[in-house]
């Protein structure tokens, strides 16, 4: 076989793989690839639900999370509100009682501090929700006088609740709030704050009382926001 006859069959090899690589690494990565990313826990009780679902080309078996019930407070207007906002992508949420100058004062403060960092983000909403029955407009306005330009922040105060928020709080918030037994005019309230994504699924569980866990919120904040708008395709496509 001449030289001109070699490189004529290595020439038309080469170009048979140019053309046709492509189409196999497509094939390869469809068929044994994924795309990971980096997801948030889902918290709560779960189960399958007996179907299947469809992404991306690939069925997976359908799972039912827990899922936060609405429930409808005041807000520091006087205005009837639902909680969660139906509105919302990602909320964070809190217990407090404005006789409280401890954990509660460090969870306002805190909040505070996120919200104004989001504030310029309507998708991102924070709950601050009062446990005690006697709680008033003039007694939460009073005790979060020194926080500036609240309603921008996308910042509620929320207190008389229309159901009993201390089972709402251990069976949908998951987190503990009980009347003090030794001093029924106290409360002992969780110091965690709460990620909730726009399913209403509880997706993180911070303590205030430890060092870092603010920026961790604030970090899985913005990561959850990232998935809201990773997953908005699939929504609209599954409507």
């Amino acid at each position: 076989m001449s030289n001109a006859t070699q490189r004529s069959k290595s020439k038309i090899i080469i170009l048979a793989l140019i053309l046709l690589l492509p189409g196999f690494l497509y094939i390869a990565v469809n068929r044994l690839g994924s795309n990971e990313y980096v997801s948030l826990p889902v918290f709560g009780e779960k189960r399958l639900s007996g179907e299947m679902k469809r992404n991306w080309g690939r069925e997976y078996p359908d799972t039912i999370f827990h899922t936060l019930s609405p429930i409808a407070f005041k807000d520091q207007h006087g205005q009837r509100i639902v909680f969660p906002a139906g509105d919302t992508s990602v909320t964070v949420a809190h217990l407090f009682y404005t006789k409280d100058v401890s954990f509660s004062n460090l969870m306002l403060e805190s909040v505070h501090a996120l919200a104004t960092r989001f504030q310029s983000n309507p998708k991102i909403h924070f709950y601050s929700i009062s446990v005690d029955p006697e709680e008033s407009r003039d007694s939460i306005q009073a005790a979060t006088r020194s926080f500036k330009n609240i309603n921008s922040k996308q910042w509620t105060l929320a207190y008389h609740p229309e159901q009993n928020i201390f089972s709402y709080a251990k069976d949908q918030l998951l987190i503990d709030a009980m009347i003090d037994p030794s001093d029924s005019t106290r409360f002992l309230i969780s110091n965690q704050l709460v990620l909730i994504d726009s399913r209403k699924r509880i997706r993180g569980f911070y303590d205030i009382s430890q060092k870092g866990e603010v920026d961790r919120l604030e970090d899985e904040v913005k990561l959850l926001m990232v998935e809201e708008i990773r997953n908005r395709p699939l929504k609209l496509e599954q409507k």
